[in-house]
């Protein structure tokens, strides 16, 4: 897969095309993109998907958006999806402000695209005009077919990236896995962090996040810690340390490894958040607070055996 973050960095002579933000690449969204794959492929073609960064609310409407992945993690989904080219657009205000028919131009003029796989609610251009219908009346005019998606709902409803940040942000890691089609995580490098883990015999790894993910809400989780090629269990504080630093105002990641000792400073460690096990507490004694942690530790290991 290429990687691209401009339109200017590629020119194609033919490929088919997808356009959206696939915050996640959760479900509904590999309905698209499975069928822009099978069709490029089918017609050996290359299948490519634009998408954007940031999230277009976040300038448009002045939002403050938490997304569920990265451009780096998005790139990687589509990849494995099979997915052949990735162009990743700085969104702007500018852009906004482009006719449906002006972008649209530019895109099968650098893309060469002759099919444009869509999401039902989809639209582009100069406020929002360039919905299904106005694109395949453009796709007359520049030679394309528009192919509209139809949503992928379950028992709770249409599958959104809206309702999985939900989800994500109020602990339940688990609906939120199914959405996706797969456990939410994230990643980070293991920065040094106040000692306190080490002290009480719990050494905890403290992560430098991305600030653009959506957290899920303060707790300790069961999750899957990966190094390199290496996996651990890990039971995971997501929070602001109450017990210690009650006026802590940024949260912290902290995932205590279990049967690991290795100093993994500098580090990179990818967190998949697999249940819930509890609130964050205030602990009336260090002594309250390491019996729970090992309580914790035991429940992490029997979710994830």
């Amino acid at each position: 897969m290429q990687h691209y973050h401009s339109l200017e960095a590629i020119s194609l002579p033919d490929s088919w095309l997808s356009i959206g933000v696939f915050d996640g690449v959760h479900r509904g969204h590999r309905e698209i993109i499975q069928k822009l794959v099978s069709g490029a492929h089918a017609q050996h073609t290359p299948a490519v998907v634009l998408t954007f960064e940031p999230h277009p609310a976040i300038i448009l409407a002045g939002h403050e958006i938490r997304c569920l992945t990265t451009a780096n993690e998005r790139a990687d989904l589509l990849a494995a999806l099979g997915v052949d080219v990735v162009i990743t657009q700085r969104f702007t205000r500018d852009l906004s402000t482009a006719t449906a028919l002006e972008y649209m131009s530019r895109l099968k003029e650098t893309l060469g695209f002759t099919r444009l796989l869509i999401g039902y609610d989809f639209a582009l251009g100069k406020g929002r005009e360039g919905n299904a219908t106005r694109l395949a009346e453009i796709g007359v005019k520049l030679d394309y077919i528009v192919e509209v998606i139809n949503a992928l709902s379950d028992e709770s409803g249409v599958i959104s990236s809206t309702e999985i940040r939900k989800l994500i942000s109020t602990g339940n890691v688990v609906e939120a896995a199914k959405l996706l089609g797969y456990t939410y995580g994230l990643s980070g490098t293991v920065i040094h962090g106040d000692g306190r883990g080490r002290r009480i015999n719990i050494p905890t790894a403290n992560i430098d996040y991305s600030k653009q993910k959506v957290l899920p809400a303060n707790g300790i989780y069961a999750c899957w810690a990966t190094l390199g090629a290496e996996k651990f269990m890990a039971a995971t504080n997501v929070g602001f340390n109450p017990t210690f630093t009650p006026e802590k105002q940024t949260q912290s990641i902290e995932p205590h490894l279990l049967d690991f000792e290795r100093d993994i400073y500098g580090e990179q460690v990818k967190l998949e958040f697999v249940a819930r096990l509890r609130d964050e507490l205030r602990f009336t004694s260090v002594e309250a607070l390491v019996e729970q942690i090992h309580a914790d530790i035991e429940k992490t290991r029997a979710i994830l055996t």
